[in-house]
């Protein structure tokens, strides 16, 4: 499948870094994002891009968004996945049909015909999922990546063969899987005692997701269900809902606390949440953590499965953003749009790395909440 040029590798992984007009469609883009000038700062520092380029990379984003999401609906079965490339300003959709070829085309987007497709690759995620606990030790973890049309299986130097034997495990399609040596240790960042802070059970440190109308969301290795919750600035909750390992997610209610739409950019301001409607694989994605304040990348894949010590976690979402311990659960933004909270990763804010995010809306969904 198509590899764009923007591909590098970092830490022995391929990180995408993710601009022309696209062609005119019937999609109508999500409100165009009002980018505060924080943002667009750390924008330019962390992708290398002017201001301008900044303001149009967000409108083509927004674009993406909703091109993605008409796709997705009209061609059904045969969609098969969508990534955006931040050079080009182009959406290519994977379809398994080489007759969708032509409406997506005439949709405004690139086509390109691939032999699995995003269901089928997930399916195998799926599969690797169900043996994940017969994984070697050597096994750090396994995505969907869209844009190779293969599920990339991530395993420790000299691993290789662990990687192999849990294929076979699981029965999947080896065609269909690639293994890649990796220098990734994946932790999760909630154990230093550093959007905003908050502490837990008066010691360990996480960093606020996004307020919903009762409280907000965060990442749920940050506390266990009833485990009390104390705010840097004042405001105090508790857990009410929580679930890791498996999957990342938490839910404090609060008291005292002003719920508010905005997620703190570390540089004297706020960037404005409008909605959570889901960013294609290749948007810039911002995280905001209380550790290491604002920092952006791309999003590389979704469906990635984490082997962290403290067990297995499903369904995140692979960024080249940095992150550190205690920016845990905090915000990641792409635009104005929500998209997910802060789990883990390997690497550092001094020489990089690769950060993983839970999604904020199966986080919504769970517990029935709204964003504020």
């Amino acid at each position: 499948m198509r590899k764009s040029p923007h591909f590098m590798a970092l830490g022995g992984i391929a990180l995408s870094i993710g601009l022309m007009a696209a062609a005119p469609s019937a999609a109508a883009a999500d409100p165009a994002p009002t980018a505060a000038p924080e943002q667009l700062a750390a924008m330019q520092r962390d992708l290398g891009l002017t201001a301008s380029e900044a303001e149009q990379l967000l409108k083509q984003e927004s674009r993406a968004r909703s091109l993605e999401d008409e796709l997705r609906a009209d061609l059904g079965s045969d969609f098969g996945g969508a990534v955006f490339d931040a050079e080009s300003g182009e959406l290519t959709v994977s379809v398994t049909d080489a007759d969708a070829v032509e409406e997506v085309e005439d949709a405004g987007a690139e086509a390109e015909v691939v032999d699995h497709g995003q269901k089928a690759l997930n399916k195998v995620v799926s599969e690797l999922n169900s043996s994940a606990e017969a994984a070697g030790s050597g096994v750090t973890g396994w995505y969907a990546d869209v844009e190779a049309d293969t599920v990339v299986m991530t395993v420790e130097k000299g691993a290789v063969e662990a990687g192999k034997e849990l294929i076979a495990e699981a029965g999947v399609d080896a065609d269909a899987v690639k293994v890649k040596q990796s220098t990734e240790q994946p932790k999760t960042f909630a154990d230093i005692v550093g959007g905003n802070a908050y502490y837990i059970n008066g010691s360990a440190r996480c960093s606020i997701g996004f307020a919903v109308t009762t409280g907000f969301v965060t990442a749920g290795h940050c506390g266990g269900t009833g485990d009390s919750v104390q705010g840097a600035g004042g405001g105090s909750g508790s857990f009410a809902g929580s679930v890791f390992p498996s999957r990342d997610m938490g839910y404090v209610r609060t008291s005292g606390w002003n719920p508010t739409p905005r997620v703190n950019d570390y540089s004297g301001g706020t960037v404005a949440v409008t909605g959570s409607a889901q960013a294609p694989v290749g948007s810039s994605i911002c995280r905001s953590g209380s550790t290491t304040g604002w920092h952006c990348g791309t999003i590389q894949a979704r469906n990635q499965t984490v082997r962290y010590a403290q067990g297995i976690v499903y369904g995140l979402t692979r960024t080249s953003v940095c992150a550190e311990p205690g920016d845990s659960g905090g915000s990641f933004i792409s635009g104005n749009q929500a998209q997910g909270v802060t789990s883990g990763g390997s690497g550092n804010c001094s020489t990089g790395g690769t950060t993983y995010y839970q999604e904020v809306n199966p986080i919504l969904n769970r517990w029935n909440l709204t964003l504020a």
